[in-house]
């Protein structure tokens, strides 16, 4: 749907939610008075084309819990009257050209109410702020701050956030050390600080994170409109249904993986390409049986490839190259799956997905399928399409659930 929307929507009193995401509207919101809608509760504008300044109407309305206008055309500040809106548990204001990241936190303070506040894509080239007196956020418990391109470090007010599952900080210009302060947000799940400029050695700290240890169940809130996930069609309307992931790729960390990170059982995406990585493939990683996504790629990591890797069997993404690993690539299990390129850039690697085969003397044994071992794998391939079928189901059920 496209053009302005009209100033009769003003008249609709008995309004409790309003969704127009994902349209083509435009035109300045002034027009309507938000006034009179004092029932609206939730007011989704997410992908459109409105112009002009954030109506201060907006703030009357008492009982809005949800408030999406992100990827939208308005310009100025943030208002101090969003204070008014004492019941805000969700605010989305990713993309609005918005500047002063300092003011819009000390301003965003007085809402307590809120759970989930993305505020990406904004305040560009604008340094990250450090001030301890930032506070008031404390049932934070989604913050996306990405793609900003802020410079200055992970700052320590963050560790106030006790409540904090999920914190995006990928996309900015963040140097300096990942403090191991990390690992005292007891619910910390997900966290994104890729494409940065972080140093220095991964901290055995992260491998303490408890939400990453365990396969606890993170709070059980809901968001009060769907978070959707890469597209429109993976949407996500429990931060508990999102993924256990540690991303810190494309970075300038030095050293190597500490073999403590095999204590994140609970992990479902282990991201460190792109750093400066050195040393062996550690051996713990392979005890990460939940793992779906594991990428290593562009680092300077040597030595062999761990043959326990054929163990992580729910591994559908799998990179490991641009690196300087040898030997043969173990095939006796999941890492046959993969196509060449999550080899390339080895020289040293030899196996039969890629270019440079091994020779007699370099192929390890061929496994050989003990009575057992071809149980255990019927009985697993059996488990796993009741998964995925399950996995299915749940999906429609919530697609259902939102559009039905």
């Amino acid at each position: 749907m496209s053009g302005e929307l009209p100033s009769a929507l003003s008249n609709c009193t008995n309004l409790i939610t309003v969704d127009l995401k994902a349209n083509q509207f435009s035109g300045e919101l002034t027009k309507v008075n938000f006034v009179s809608l004092s029932k609206l509760r939730k007011l989704d504008l997410l992908f459109n084309d409105f112009t002009g300044t954030i109506p201060e109407s907006i703030y009357s309305c008492s009982k809005l819990t949800a408030l999406r206008l992100s990827y939208n055309h308005f310009h100025g500040q943030l208002s101090e009257k969003i204070g008014n809106l004492k019941s805000l548990c969700f605010l989305s204001l990713v993309n609005l050209s918005l500047t002063n990241i300092t003011r819009t936190l000390q301003i965003l303070e007085s809402s307590r109410s809120l759970t989930t506040l993305f505020i990406g894509f904004n305040f560009l080239h604008e340094t990250m702020p450090e001030d301890d007196s930032i506070d008031g956020f404390e049932n934070l418990q989604v913050l996306s701050m990405s793609y900003c391109s802020m410079s200055g470090t992970i700052p320590d007010w963050l560790s106030k956030l006790t409540n904090l599952g999920m914190l995006f900080l990928q996309g900015n210009q963040l140097t300096g050390p990942i403090p191991d302060w990390i690992s005292t947000l007891n619910f910390l799940f997900h966290l994104d600080i890729s494409n940065n400029s972080f140093t220095g050695e991964i901290s055995t700290a992260l491998a303490e994170m408890p939400m990453l240890k365990s396969y606890k169940i993170a709070a059980k809130a809901i968001f009060e409109l769907p978070v959707y996930a890469f597209s429109p069609f993976i949407q996500y309307l429990q931060p508990g249904a999102c993924p256990e992931v540690l991303n810190l790729a494309i970075n300038k960390l030095t050293g190597v993986i500490p073999g403590e990170i095999g204590q994140l059982r609970a992990l479902f995406s282990l991201n460190l390409s792109s750093n400066k990585l050195s040393g062996e493939i550690p051996e713990p990683i392979c005890t990460l049986t939940n793992l779906q996504m594991l990428d290593l790629s562009s680092n300077h990591l040597t030595g062999t490839i761990p043959a326990a890797l054929n163990n992580l069997h729910f591994l559908s993404k799998f990179n490991i190259s641009n690196n300087d690993l040898e030997g043969p690539i173990p095939t006796a299990g999941q890492l046959s799956t993969f196509p060449d390129s999550s080899f390339d850039g080895n020289p040293k690697l030899c196996g039969p997905m890629i270019v440079n085969h091994c020779d007699s003397a370099e192929a390890g044994p061929e496994s050989i399928n003990t009575s057992k071992e071809i149980g255990s794998k019927v009985i697993f391939a059996i488990a796993f399409g009741a998964f995925f079928a399950v996995g299915v189901l749940y999906d429609q059920m919530i697609l259902a659930r939102y559009f039905g």
